[in-house]
């Protein structure tokens, strides 16, 4: 069984309020942060034992000073099949919302990307199984315990992913420096997959052919470009405004 090492009280906390199996927990001497009782109070719940260890080991465990002084020994990331998230979505009653990743490598950009998409209320995550960043502990620090509260699919054929989205009743929007259209002229109040590219090349011109319509956010001050999860969070909470606008 893979397993991996999360530190960090709040991405830890999550993890212990998530489904996956957790082995043990490591809790520095010195810690003192108020969540702290709360934190070993889940442990209890789930049954995971507690070792105590000095600061030094935990930052050898973690190969980090940003643990602040928790580590947790769990099973690894499980991700979702597209089918079980398609079938999530549906059974939810509601319009759906999802977030494709076209070749973020960086794993601060892929959490902070998780992140976004959980709190705008998406359905899901696609990412790429090759040249992207894979769901590891970096990725689980940077979205500060929202991988566990969202599901996260792996694709083999980013392409043919679309397609299927398109199937099941989803208009895909791709974010791109150079299109035309702006952001805030679209509908985005059906069904909608965004899909944001990677640092630096954006999305891949197969992906591009794929998507529905291709969007620009407007930018001033001479800057030619967003970072892919700042861009994420634009796009998406524009998605939130336009559907909370709505019920109105």
């Amino acid at each position: 069984m893979k397993e991996e090492l999360l530190c960090g009280i709040n991405p830890v906390m999550e993890a212990l309020r998530g489904k996956r199996r957790a082995f043990e927990l490591f809790v520095s001497r010195d810690v003192q942060d108020r969540r702290l009782e709360k934190l070993l109070s889940l442990a209890a719940e789930r049954g995971v034992p507690v070792r105590n260890r000095d600061k030094r080991d935990i930052f050898r465990l973690c190969g980090t000073d940003h643990h602040q002084g928790v580590a947790l020994r769990l099973e690894g990331f499980p991700y979702a099949e597209l089918s079980d998230l398609l079938a999530a979505w549906r059974s939810s009653g509601e319009t759906g919302l999802l977030v494709v990743l076209d070749g973020v490598q960086d794993p601060h950009n892929l959490g902070a990307l998780i992140r976004s998409a959980a709190c705008a209320g998406a359905h899901g995550v696609i990412i790429p199984r090759d040249r992207a960043a894979r769901v590891n502990t970096t990725v689980e620090k940077s979205a500060a315990g929202a991988a566990e509260t969202i599901p996260v699919a792996q694709v083999t054929n980013l392409a043919q992913t679309l397609d299927e989205l398109k199937d099941a009743g989803f208009w895909i929007y791709g974010t791109s420096d150079s299109a035309a259209s702006s952001l805030y002229d679209q509908d985005l109040c059906g069904n909608v997959a965004i899909v944001i590219g990677g640092e630096g090349e954006g999305i891949r011109p197969l992906t591009a052919r794929k998507c529905d319509f291709l969007i620009s956010i407007p930018l001033r001050g001479g800057v030619s470009s967003l970072n892919a999860s700042v861009a994420g969070g634009i796009v998406l909470f524009e998605a939130v405004r336009q559907r909370l606008a709505t019920r109105k």
